[in-house]
């Protein structure tokens, strides 16, 4: 049995759809939840303090 580039291709092709599969389920997966809301809160955690910081800065 020998293989064709065509079968090469479509062997390919099929790879790439698991793994772009695996990917969306990994990423939006119940058990990812929790990581990408603490991830997405991230940048406002800080907000209070860096601010008190800033103005303490001018002050001076």
């Amino acid at each position: 049995m020998s293989f064709s580039i065509d079968d090469l291709r479509g062997l390919a092709t099929i790879f790439c759809l698991v793994a772009f599969a695996a990917v969306v389920f990994w990423a939006y997966g119940p058990s990812r939840k929790q990581y990408f809301d603490k991830a997405a809160a991230l940048p406002f955690e800080d907000e209070n303090d860096t601010a008190s910081e800033e103005t303490g800065k001018v002050g001076q």
